[in-house]
Parts: structure tokens; C-alpha cells; sequence
């Protein structure tokens, strides 16, 4: 703190700021450090849902391509029963011709997520880009 001696009123005192200003640069590093640039996690792909006033075209329900796992350790690629063993040749004849390799899947409440991790596997070994989880809000389009 700093004192100017004035020729009227008297003494007079002033703040002395630089320390704060040290202070405060010291915590703007701190914070930048601590503070991460990536964030790290799973990037998943959600399906939008089509507006509610127009309907799907049938080219874009041909595209999507939908693996549900049910709770009897069996399995569907769009409504058509498949089994594990079949899974990754049935997925690699579909997206043979197929510029987008992007794919979803489905689980049943009952389906231990060990199953679904086994099927993004397959999945990713068929050579899928992109694999989405499709949820009950998804599909009523919430």
C-alpha cells in the first residue's frame, strides 16, 4: 500500500494492485491447466427421427440397418432372425456396396451389455464405420 502526501486534506492512501494482478494471473494458469481440452468418451451416433407430419421414404428404411439383441441369446438385422455366428458374414454381404457403413443396435431391457458389446465387435469386424445405440425414446421419436 502506497501513501501520497497531498497539499490539501491531508495523507492520502492508494492500493497497491500488482500483487493482485499476480494472484490472479497464477489461478487463470491453474485453472487452465486443470481444465481438459478433450474430453474423452464414446462417440455414439443417434438416428434422428423423422418429422411427425411426413412419412419415411422406403430408400431410407432400406439404408438403416438395425441389429437387435433379444433376451433368449438371439438375434435380428431389420426383423430378420440371425444368430451369432451368421452375424458378421450377413453384415459384411450388406454393407459390401454400401457407401455409409453405418449401422445400429438394439437391446432388449433383459440383454446383459457384455451381449451388446460382443455384437459392436462383430460388428466393427464386418467393417461398420459407425455404430449408434437405438433407444425406446428414439424410436417413438422423442
Amino acid at each position: 500500500m502506497g501513501m501520497q502526501v497531498g497539499s490539501k486534506g491531508g495523507a492520502m492512501a492508494d492500493m497497491n494492485i500488482v500483487p493482485l494482478i499476480d494472484i490472479l494471473l497464477v489461478l487463470l494458469i491453474i485453472f487452465m491447466v486443470i481444465n481438459p481440452r478433450n474430453p474423452m468418451g464414446l462417440n455414439a451416433l443417434v438416428p434422428q427421427p423423422a418429422p411427425p407430419n411426413q412419412k419415411q421414404e422406403q430408400d431410407i428404411q432400406n439404408r438403416t440397418v438395425v441389429v437387435q439383441i433379444m433376451a433368449n441369446d438371439k438375434l435380428k438385422i431389420n426383423d430378420e432372425d440371425s444368430s451369432w455366428t451368421g452375424l458378421e458374414p450377413r453384415l459384411e454381404t450388406i454393407f459390401k456396396d454400401r457407401p455409409d457403413k453405418v449401422a445400429f443396435v438394439k437391446g432388449d431391457n433383459d440383454v446383459m451389455f457384455a451381449q451388446v458389446a460382443r455384437a459392436i465387435s462383430l460388428m466393427r469386424q464386418a467393417g461398420i464405420d459407425s455404430v449408434g445405440f437405438l433407444t425406446p425414446q428414439m424410436e417413438k421419436g422423442q
